[in-house]
């Protein structure tokens, strides 16, 4: 009778095979690219009306709470990209890490930039949770972020 290898053998061997996979997500890391570590700042956030500024309005409609297009309608759970937020979800400073930015952060895995967020300047970054519960045990934390920026 053939054996099977244990799952916790098997993972690594599927990651390092095609890239790297946070839930229903994958990300294509650059073979000949090494990875920029950077002490990064970072918080969560989830898709609620605290953490993504936006409200209901009398007709109970999401609207964006402040800024230059208040009042103006909200897709919740929608990134700035126009995808959908899940786990590996990272908001950041497009002026410092792009769209498409790929992320291995200690102790939450792997994520992608595609989104922003009006107080996420120079070297933080926002991590995205399910839940306005995890976000807030996240709290924030500095750690050593391996980045793989989108070539040009």
């Amino acid at each position: 009778m053939k054996r099977l290898a244990p799952a916790f053998v098997l993972l690594p061997i599927a990651l390092l095979a095609g890239g790297c996979a946070t839930g229903g997500k994958h990300y294509r890391i650059p073979r000949d690219q090494k990875p920029e570590i950077v002490k990064l700042e970072t918080t969560g956030y989830c898709k609620c009306g605290k953490c993504c500024g936006w409200k209901r309005n009398w007709k109970l409609q999401p609207v964006v709470a402040y800024g230059p297009n208040k009042g103006r309608p909200k897709e919740v759970g929608i990134t700035a990209a126009g995808t959908v937020a899940d786990w590996g979800t990272i908001a950041a400073d497009t002026t410092h890490y792009p769209f498409g930015t790929i992320m291995y952060v200690p102790d939450y895995g792997w994520g992608r930039v595609e989104d922003i967020g009006g107080a996420i300047q120079g070297m933080r970054i926002d991590l995205y949770f399910p839940s306005h519960r995890q976000a807030l045990e996240w709290g924030r934390e500095w750690k050593q972020v391996k980045v793989w920026k989108p070539r040009k």
